[in-house]
């Protein structure tokens, strides 16, 4: 019998884990649980006999690749992969797929959401601006900046975007302005909202001379990765521009000095929260499964990541 770990240290929610478990006995599958797990130590026990598993942002490593000794799938429940080790997988043999597009919602309401609070001015009772008539740039438009896209346009904002993946053609039959550099983008738009990967061409691409191309009084939303930002170089740009403001979702390394520094200009969650409701949490995780039975059973491949 096939075993799936569910191995998730920030778990499901308890209807996400009867929906995935559904799924898995309909197969003849096994679930075997490990949440809130404390020790890698633990994991590394958990995965030594099963042969799938499905993790939120949980890191499988190496390590983790050189214990699952009948391992042969990986399913980040979510978009983001970086918390997996690639060409580890692939030494040995394990198939690492994504479930794109499941949060991306989820991830464009909080875009949205931060916007609004950012722009009211954290609800002080002062006056604010509207995003009504604003430029908003999507660097990437992947599931996520299209979910932005369909949103803004219902704010009655104009949409730009770069996606070296994505056509011009594509674009505009959906209503958005085609930009053909992302440095255009920058110094295009009111607003740019990041949802490109962390790969290694991209880590630490935003900085100073992006960010400080920008128009005057705009803002920055990083809703994708921490590793995407040259974090020095924004602060710096930052206290430079006083015009400029900066929300996300991930708090830099130098939060405390951008609370300081920057006051209201500035906005951080206490934790990453793009996927952090129960749509997306239960989607994410139901996919993840069906995923499972499809490459167990049917050898289906559509979303791997790796070679």
């Amino acid at each position: 019998m096939t075993k799936v770990l569910l191995a998730t240290e920030k778990p499901f929610a308890a209807s996400a884990v009867s929906g995935i478990r559904a799924i898995l006995d309909g197969a003849g599958f096994e679930t075997i649980l490990l949440e809130k797990y404390s020790s890698k130590s633990e994991l590394l026990q958990a995965v030594a006999d099963v042969q799938a598993i499905i993790v939120r942002s949980d890191i499988i490593d190496a390590e983790v690749f050189d214990a699952a000794k009948e391992l042969k799938i990986v399913v980040r429940a979510g978009a983001g992969y970086d918390n997996i080790d690639l060409d580890a997988a692939t030494k040995h043999g394990v198939c690492v797929m994504n479930t794109p597009g499941q949060n991306a919602n989820a991830v464009a309401e909080l875009v949205v959401g931060m916007l609004l609070f950012g722009i009211r001015n954290h609800f002080n009772g002062t006056s604010g601006t509207e995003l009504m008539g604003k430029k908003i740039g999507l660097l990437a438009f992947g599931a996520t900046g299209r979910n932005v896209a369909r949103i803004a346009k219902g704010l009655a904002m104009e949409v730009y975007a770069y996606d070296p993946f994505s056509s011009k053609e594509q674009m505009e039959a959906e209503g958005v302005h085609f930009i053909a550099t992302q440095a255009e983008l920058f110094a295009t738009c009111d607003i740019v909202s990041m949802h490109i990967p962390a790969t290694p061409e991209t880590k630490g691409s935003i900085g100073k001379a992006l960010v400080g191309s920008m128009p005057k009084k705009a803002i920055l939303v990083n809703t994708a990765r921490k590793e995407i930002i040259n974090e020095a170089e924004l602060l710096e740009v930052l206290k430079e521009r006083e015009d400029l403001r900066y929300f996300t979702d991930i708090q830099p390394a130098c939060h405390a000095e951008m609370v300081e520094a920057l006051g209201e200009r500035y906005f951080a969650t206490p934790k990453k929260m793009g996927a952090q409701t129960s749509e997306a949490n239960t989607n994410a995780g139901l996919a993840a499964a069906r995923q499972i039975v499809g490459f167990i059973k049917e050898g289906n491949e559509r979303f791997r990541l790796n070679k």
